[in-house]
Parts: C-alpha cells; structure tokens; sequence
C-alpha cells in the first residue's frame, strides 16, 4: 500500500498507518477564528495519534454569486495560513486557483490543493507540480465532479511528467447527479487507490447541494450537514486513507458554505469514531 510523508513536518498518510486528517475551516474568515479552531483539532487529533493538517482556503473563487464571501484573498490569506502554521506547529494544505499563485501557495502549504473543477487546467497541474517539487511540498487532487474515478489517472501523469518525486493524493468529492445535486460512489474509493495514490475523502463538499440554498433563492450553494458524518464513515469504511473535513465554532454563521459545515463541538466524537472504523478496516 502506497504510503506518503511530507517530509519536514513527518504528516503521513496512506500505507496502513494512521487515519490522516485534514480539518478547519472552509474559508480563511479572520486569524483568531483560525487558531481556535485549529487548536482545538491539533488537539483532539493528538489525542486520538492521528496525524493533522490544518485546512483552510484564501479565496473561495467558484461562487454562486459574485457578492458572495470570498475570503481574504492571496497576500493576507497566506499571511494568516503561516501564522497559524508557526504558531500551532502544524502543516497547512491550502487550494489555488491560477498558475502565477503556484509559487506563493508552496512557500506556506505542506500540501496544495487542486480544485475538482480546475484539476484538468493542464497550465495550473504544471505550475503546481513544478512548485511542489522546489518546496517539497505534496499535492492533493480533487477528482472532478464529471470525472470518473478511472480517469484521475491522468492527473497522476500529469503531475509525474513533470514533478515525478512529489508525492500526490487524490480526492473523492462525489460527482454530479441530475441538477443541484452530488452522490457519492464508495467504490471509486479503491478504483483510485489501484492508481497507486493514497484516496481521501472530502465528506463536506460531498454533501453540498450546488446552487441551491432556499436562504438565498439559489444564489448561493445549500448543503446536507446531517449527511457530512455518513459519508465520512462510509468512505473510511471503503477504505479512505484520510479525512477532509470542515469545522466552525458557529456553522450557521460561517461566511461560506455553513450548510455543510459541522459544529467543532462535535469534531472529537466524530473523528473517534472514524479512527475506530480505519483501524476496524486496518487491523495490524
């Protein structure tokens, strides 16, 4: 089984060890909120011996609407990510979103993120391949909500053509059905493990009903919170490597995506119950 390690700050996923975890929040909303949520998962997953990365986005550029809340942009996003970096001692995994944002995104994130919908924008997989090598960094990629898992194949050749040494997970986020809707098929879980990747699961967006929030008349997207901890359980059960997973102190109050975000007083009763199904799918 393929396992990974960012090497300077020994994250590890994938090959029979640990659950990894990838948790925070959806949208980078102000540097207190951050570190507290980022603190009380660096905590919980210590407790639990899963390792964590601390998640957020600088800018949300797919939006529904162009007054929607996108974040504190590329300059003070990234500020904020290294600080909570510095001062929490963790990584960060953070997402981008053109090819000139490569190379400041891999001087602070351990881990770059490729949106499902950009991951076959050939520019922005070269840019991010090539500044992951210099910084030593890994790369998570989204499957595309119109892509079959079979074909996330070639973002892995992608990638390899040009960064072949860095390390690369995928990413199962569902995939559109019908109209403002997405389901998840748990056997894409292992098709992209047979990639030789480790496969993570991102539960939040998973349940993200696009472009359909009755608050908002469908300006902005609605969402199934209820639904985050049952795709979550189910997809560990199929064998994911890790979580990706999104957290607010308020979630009704977030910025961005609040329908699918979950309550961080809940994180530590779900994550030990993930870490228990892993192990259960994982026996030593």
């Amino acid at each position: 089984m393929t396992a990974l390690t960012h090497i300077p700050s020994g994250w590890t996923i994938g090959g029979g060890g640990p659950l990894a975890v990838m948790a925070g929040l959806n949208v980078l909303e102000d540097e207190g909120l951050a570190l507290e949520v980022g603190a009380e998962l660096k905590r919980i997953c210590a407790a639990l011996g899963l390792p964590y990365v601390f998640k957020a986005s600088f800018d949300k550029a797919n939006r529904s609407s162009i007054t929607s809340y996108r974040g504190p942009g590329l300059e003070a996003g990234l500020n904020i990510l290294a600080r909570v970096k510095g001062k929490l001692g963790v990584p960060v995994i953070t997402d981008l979103h053109e090819p000139g944002q490569a190379e400041p995104v891999a001087a602070v994130a351990d881990i770059i993120q490729l949106p499902a919908f950009l991951v076959r924008q050939t520019d922005l997989v070269i840019a991010t391949a090539k500044a992951a090598a210099r910084e030593k960094a890994l790369i998570q990629a989204k499957k595309a909500q119109f892509m079959a898992p079979w074909d996330a194949r070639n973002i892995v050749s992608k990638i390899a053509e040009v960064a072949p040494e860095t390390g690369v997970i995928l990413c199962e986020r569902g995939v559109s059905f019908g109209y403002n809707n997405l389901i998840v098929d748990m056997l894409a879980i292992p098709e992209m493990k047979k990639l030789g990747c480790p496969v993570t699961i991102d539960a939040t967006h998973a349940v993200q009903l696009p472009g359909a929030d009755p608050r908002t008349g469908g300006a902005s997207t609605g969402g199934r919170r209820d639904g985050v901890a049952i795709i979550a359980r189910s997809a560990v059960a199929a064998g994911a490597d890790g979580v990706f997973l999104e957290f607010h102190t308020d979630p009704d109050k977030a910025l961005c995506d609040g329908p699918s975000c979950l309550p961080l007083a809940g994180a530590a009763d779900l994550l030990a119950t993930l870490k228990a199904l892993h192990m259960a799918v994982n026996p030593a």
